[in-house]
């Protein structure tokens, strides 16, 4: 477990290409002598990972939910996840995997870790029309495209902890002005792969007023742009007379984020649309690679208020 750690801290930078790393891990078998499911996590949302702590059990506590741990001062929820996911471990839940995103700061309990892997995005398919319940966003192939290679599943952990733990909602956003005016005619193109998240990007677009087009992966939006340049050159006008602003994910199967806005900020075609990334990756490193490939600006998930005041600053420039 601890070569597992150092390479979690060693790998801590984006590549400049279509990749990402994956942590690998065991949550026990769906049947009782069914082989130990093989699942995985960004490596970018993992802060740490730590043998199995003492858990203090919280009254009332949601089902799943194991109670809560005092790491170095901080008082971190821990989540089943066999039990949220349905397996059961052969061996116990032996380590915890403390997770950073989305503003918030989590532990998932689970039976073994596996493996660090890097992969391109190209390996990775939307399992969206598979998953039950859109706790899996995708699968890896982490042999490459290649038959008979061996899969893991990739979890929406952003559906797992708004499962967990509901958000409230905020009265006082509700009453602030969150209206974004685009041109009329124009739309957001928005790319997300997480169920949740297009559902909180398409009710927040709603109250900004904004007509919008929503999609699961990088690839597809950028299939989308060629579409409406196409639309917008037979009626004689710019792709920017289409399209006010690419709302983009980081995390997204074929194509990531920062590939579609690399590509877009290259395109002669496409460069003078404004980007926003939105995405549940936080922290330097992170913020750095969105500016060197171009994006106009980076907003954490998810607050509409923040959301809409950066989108209105990006088109106000």
């Amino acid at each position: 477990m601890s070569t597992v750690q150092q390479e979690v801290d060693e790998r801590s930078n984006l590549t400049a290409t279509n990749k990402f790393e994956l942590l690998l891990f065991r949550l026990g078998g769906v049947g009782t002598d069914g082989p130990s499911e093989l699942y995985g996590i960004n490596v970018f949302k993992i802060r740490e990972i730590v043998s199995m702590p003492e858990i203090t059990p919280i009254a009332g506590a949601l089902p799943h939910m194991l109670g809560v741990v005092n790491l170095r001062g901080q008082i971190i929820p821990v989540i089943d996840l066999p039990g949220f996911i349905g397996c059961t471990p052969k061996s116990g839940l032996n380590i915890i995997l403390v997770t950073e995103f989305a503003r918030t700061t989590q532990a998932f309990a689970v039976e073994a870790v596996e493996d660090i892997v890097r992969l391109e995005w190209n390996q990775v398919m939307s399992a969206e029309s598979s998953s039950a319940n859109g706790m899996v966003t995708s699968i890896a192939r982490l042999d490459g495209n290649v038959d008979k290679s061996r899969l893991a599943q990739v979890l929406d952990v952003e559906s797992i902890v708004r499962k967990m733990t509901p958000v409230q909602a905020n009265h006082n956003d509700a009453e602030k002005d969150i209206k974004v005016h685009i041109k009329p005619g124009s739309i957001i193109l928005a790319a997300d792969d997480s169920v949740v998240a297009r559902a909180m990007i398409e009710e927040g677009l709603k109250e900004m007023g904004v007509e919008y087009v929503m999609v699961k992966t990088g690839k597809e939006a950028w299939d989308q742009l060629h579409v409406l340049a196409k639309a917008a050159q037979a009626e004689g006008k710019n792709i920017e007379d289409k399209v006010a602003l690419v709302l983009t994910d980081l995390e997204m199967p074929e194509m990531d984020g920062f590939t579609l806005t690399r590509s877009i900020k290259q395109s002669p075609q496409f460069k003078y649309l404004p980007v926003v990334i939105h995405s549940s990756l936080s922290g330097t490193t992170n913020e750095e690679h969105v500016r060197s490939v171009g994006a106009d600006a980076y907003v954490a998930k998810f607050a509409v208020q923040e959301l809409s005041a950066v989108i209105r600053q990006v088109l106000a420039r």
